[in-house]
């Protein structure tokens, strides 16, 4: 299979997935609020943003890491094809 073939299954494959985080993401913090709960009444709603905030965590440095290697890919694309335009000259 040729090089730039693989290179753009590669770039596609990593787009769809960090479009999937992303979408995860935004289900996620979607019902997110920034309150500030004093009250031993409002205990579940603090465990549950707990929870919420337990999840990003997790899931940030997926988003980063398939994010810094989709811009990776994406350079070398690009690199590939002005290395193929300086050729032809």
């Amino acid at each position: 299979m040729n090089f730039i073939i693989v290179i753009w299954i590669v770039w596609v494959v990593l787009a769809v997935v960090l479009l999937g985080l992303l979408l995860y993401h935004m289900n996620i913090t979607q019902d997110e609020e920034d309150d500030l709960f004093l009250d031993a009444a409002e205990e579940t709603e603090r465990r549950r943003q707990d929870d919420v905030s337990a999840k990003l965590k997790r899931l940030k440095p997926w988003i980063r890491i398939c994010g810094g290697v989709e811009g990776i890919v994406t350079l070398i694309l690009v690199g590939f094809y002005i290395v193929d335009a300086m050729r032809q000259f």
